[in-house]
């Protein structure tokens, strides 16, 4: 189960922030629909195929298995028509880590920050860079971003 909370970023804040290095992840979707999204990406120099479920909330059923990066590149090449690109930066904030999206090619300057909770009501710290949450918000899940491509 991923719970998850999604946040806008802003820009200037970001701008001036010392930053761990990013890692590229190209990503796009084998399947879409209103109940279940299968998703194939690499992120660094490994490949990912991710099934996730239909969000009830800002929970949602997830399983995610490692593949051979060769074969998630084959996979995106061969039977995806639009590829979303971004720059991943691994921020810890207090006991939590933040994965920190940086947007590439149409949709930049699209930057969202998100962090998964071990529950729908777990409290964490809010970094200064962050906006606004858009967690409930299904345009900017990146099954709906990559449509903008």
């Amino acid at each position: 189960m991923e719970i998850e909370r999604k946040f806008l970023v802003n820009e200037a804040i970001w701008a001036q922030l010392s930053k761990p290095a990013p890692k590229r992840i190209q990503q796009a979707y084998l399947s879409d629909d209103s109940h279940c999204t299968v998703r194939v990406r690499t992120k660094g120099a490994k490949g990912f195929l991710t099934i996730k479920g239909k969000s009830v909330g800002i929970s949602r059923s997830e399983y995610e298995y490692e593949i051979p990066l060769e074969e998630a590149e084959k996979m995106i090449a061969e039977f995806c028509s639009k590829v979303l690109s971004k720059d991943r930066y691994e921020i810890q904030v207090g006991k939590h880590l933040w994965e920190v999206d940086v947007f590439h090619g149409k949709l930049e300057p699209l930057i969202v920050a998100e962090i998964e909770l071990s529950s729908e009501d777990e409290s964490f710290e809010l970094p200064e860079w962050v906006d606004r949450e858009v967690s409930d918000d299904v345009e900017y899940y990146n099954s709906r971003l990559i449509l903008k491509l």
